[in-house]
Formats: C-alpha cells, sequence, structure tokens
C-alpha cells in the first residue's frame, strides 16, 4: 500500500495545475478558469505569510499574481515545474510591493523549494493534511486516488477518470466505496 505524503499531494497539485494550465493555452478557457481559481487560494496563503504587518494588501497582490501569471503566461517553459514559474511571479510582484512601499526586500524568507507555494498556510492545515493522508492510507490506490482527485483536488469525475485511465462509473464506484469504508474504520475507532 503505498503511503500518502505531503509530497505526494504536492505532486498532484502540481500535475492537475500543470495539466488545466495546458489545456487552457491549448483554447480551453474553462479549463483556464480553473487553473485561475485553484491557484488563487495558493497564492493568498504565500503572500499572508509574508504580508502578515498589511493583510488588507494581500488580495491585491493575489490579483496582480494572478494578472502577471495570465499576461506571461506564453512565456512558460513546459520543461520547468508550474509551480517554481508560479512562485517566482509571485515572488516578484511581493518584492515589486515592497519596494513601491518602502518596506525592505530582506523581509522575504527565502525559499529555497519551488512547492514552497503550495505548501500549508499554518500550522493547523499542515496537521489536518497529515491526518487525511493517514486515513487514506489505509485505502487501496484506486479509492485514495479517486478520493485525492475528486474530494480533495477539486477534479471533476470526467478529469479523474481521465487522469486516473478508469471509467467515471469506476471513479464514482471507487469514491462511494472509499468514503464508506473510512467512515467505518472512524466508527470502529470510536
Amino acid at each position: 500500500m503505498q503511503r500518502i505524503t505531503e509530497e505526494s499531494v504536492l505532486r498532484h497539485t502540481e500535475l492537475r495545475l500543470h495539466a488545466l494550465f495546458l489545456q487552457g493555452l491549448d483554447g480551453d478557457a474553462q479549463a483556464y478558469r480553473h487553473f485561475l481559481q485553484a491557484t488563487a487560494p495558493h497564492l493568498r496563503a504565500f503572500l499572508r505569510r509574508r504580508l502578515g504587518s498589511w493583510p488588507d494588501e494581500v488580495e491585491d497582490l493575489v490579483q496582480e499574481s494572478l494578472l502577471a501569471i495570465h499576461n506571461q503566461r506564453l512565456s512558460y517553459d513546459t520543461g520547468v515545474p508550474l509551480t517554481a514559474w508560479i512562485y517566482a511571479i509571485a515572488k516578484y510582484k511581493l518584492i515589486d510591493w515592497l519596494r513601491r512601499h518602502g518596506r525592505r526586500v530582506s523581509l522575504l524568507e527565502p525559499l529555497v523549494d519551488e512547492h514552497a507555494l503550495f505548501s500549508s498556510a499554518d500550522q493547523d492545515a499542515g496537521e489536518a493534511r497529515r491526518d487525511v493522508a493517514k486515513l487514506l492510507a489505509m485505502l487501496p490506490a484506486k479509492q485514495r486516488d479517486a478520493i485525492i482527485c475528486t474530494k480533495l483536488e477539486g477534479w471533476s469525475v470526467r478529469e479523474t477518470a481521465s487522469a486516473l485511465r478508469m471509467s467515471e462509473a469506476a471513479v464514482k464506484v471507487s469514491v462511494h466505496r472509499g468514503l464508506k469504508t473510512l467512515a467505518s474504520k472512524l466508527k470502529d475507532k470510536t
């Protein structure tokens, strides 16, 4: 049984965002809209951590970052992790804001991981993710992956079926059975 880790959840996020972004570049407006909607909460958490003293500025910077991502979308190199590219744009938007407002750029903590943009906004969220990962690890891979894609990542049944190479009906059955199994295991523990 494969162990669910924060790294595997981050990898799922990277793959999903990458797929939506590329579909958007190919002209799928709905996929592109989903990409922007899925990216916004990560940007918000990233910026909120760094602008704790200026919380009112976070939403403006989220919108500026999304606009920059949109304007520079054709410059994206598909050989680079999408999250690293998004992080670089958000970081530069933050640096620009800090400079415009006479703030010290050294307020930025160095980030060495391209997944830093997509890490937890706070400690509680990280603990909750670990708890969910432990629960999901109890499931067969087929059920676990279907639940991660549809319930945690927000993919449609069709997207999940395509990604997991399953029928849509099999995805629905896997999610239903997986949730039923988890409910039963949780009930047994109480």
